[in-house]
């Protein structure tokens, strides 16, 4: 995982200011998590000479309000033979980690079902995943594009990790 940001030179040039892995992360990219790569205002004026690393220095699991949020996240297979309490147990604890426990709102159909105030343009990068709703569930091949718009969803990988590549605009629900 690879960013590269860019920005203008005291002369006024475009370069790059950043170039290497992600800010931050939680998890593991073989295991799973999330890895920051930038997060900033959604609207307003944007300054190229501004040089500030805007990559999150700790992984939470959405957008600030009013911002836009970059990432990588990998999704790993389930583990087999593990009770679905377990699961549910130990996902709501990595949920947590991330400032996001409470996102989890009904895990009867997956584990990892959760609702983010957040519009989400997300692409498969790597491996093979099937985004899970609460009245269907889709399988989702590289280079193929979720838009999910602030609903109860989950993510299964099959066959081993799956990356995927997003970003997450904050946006208040209307309920």
């Amino acid at each position: 995982m690879r960013r590269v940001v860019t920005g203008d030179g005291m002369d006024g040039r475009s370069v790059i200011i950043l170039d290497g892995g992600p800010s931050a992360s939680a998890g593991e990219a073989d295991v799973g998590g999330l890895f920051e790569i930038w997060e900033d205002a959604a609207q307003g004026p944007l300054d190229p000479k501004d040089h500030a690393d805007l990559g999150n220095s700790k992984a939470i699991l959405g957008p600030r309000p009013g911002n836009v949020q970059v990432r990588w996240f990998v999704v790993a297979p389930l583990p087999e033979g593990v009770p679905k309490e377990a699961l549910d147990a130990a996902t709501r604890e990595a949920f947590a980690t991330v400032g996001g426990a409470h996102h989890i709102i009904d895990q009867s159909r997956a584990s990892a079902m959760h609702e983010t105030q957040s519009l989400d343009i997300i692409c498969l990068l790597q491996g093979d995943v099937s985004l899970v709703l609460e009245g269907t569930e889709t399988r989702i091949k590289p280079g193929q594009v979720v838009i999910q718009r602030g609903t109860n969803h989950a993510w299964v990988a099959h066959g081993g990790p799956a990356l995927l590549l997003a970003v997450l605009i904050d946006r208040p629900l209307v309920r």
